[in-house]
């Protein structure tokens, strides 16, 4: 097998590899309280995580977090597409468990100028070799909000290094008029 098969195949099992877990819950339960949580509740959580993960125009550009309060989820966050917003309430309503979806997503401005910045950015931080290893993932963890020319980055990055340069690169982009951090960085 020439080196021309063997580059997709490769670049398939990486990307593989690395697809998972890029979604991060508003409010994750650190490791004591997971345990005494009942086990209902973290299906539950686990669930609306995977539910949301899996739909089809979620993308680096939108932001999609969400509580669980009982039989109660809340969705927050910001999406460029107004049907994304209306899909992730379908797709947790249809989670057994759940009784009630509150939908606070916000749909971002449609503006051709914050459309170039996304791009820009995107290129700006995904471009980096530093960084390139966060586009590997099927949704990478780092994303980019972007509304009326400010920038907000939100995702886990992860080191400080990894959050500042992303924060540095975007800062960067002609045309961003501010870049707000709010990338996460996992304690180790």
């Amino acid at each position: 097998m020439n080196f021309k098969c063997r580059a997709p195949i490769i670049a398939v099992l990486v990307f593989s590899f690395f697809a998972g877990a890029s979604f991060v819950p508003a409010a994750q339960p650190n490791g004591s309280q997971a345990q005494t949580e009942p086990k209902s509740h973290q299906n539950l959580v686990r669930e609306v995580r995977h539910q949301l993960v899996m739909l089809p125009y979620y993308s680096v550009f939108d932001n999609l977090s969400y509580k669980v309060d009982g039989d109660t989820v809340i969705l927050e966050g910001q999406v460029v597409r107004p049907s994304l917003k209306s899909d992730s309430e379908a797709a947790v309503k249809s989670i057994e468990g759940v009784s009630t979806v509150v939908n606070n997503i916000e749909v971002l401005p449609n503006s051709p100028s914050d459309d170039r910045t996304r791009r820009e950015v995107y290129r700006a931080i995904y471009g980096s070799a530093a960084l390139d290893r966060y586009a590997l993932q099927a949704v990478p963890s780092i994303h980019i909000i972007v509304k009326n020319g400010n920038v907000t980055l939100v995702g886990v990055a992860d080191t400080e290094a990894d959050k500042n340069l992303a924060g540095i690169r975007a800062n960067g982009v002609t045309g961003v008029f501010s870049v707000k951090n709010d990338l996460a960085v996992p304690a180790k």
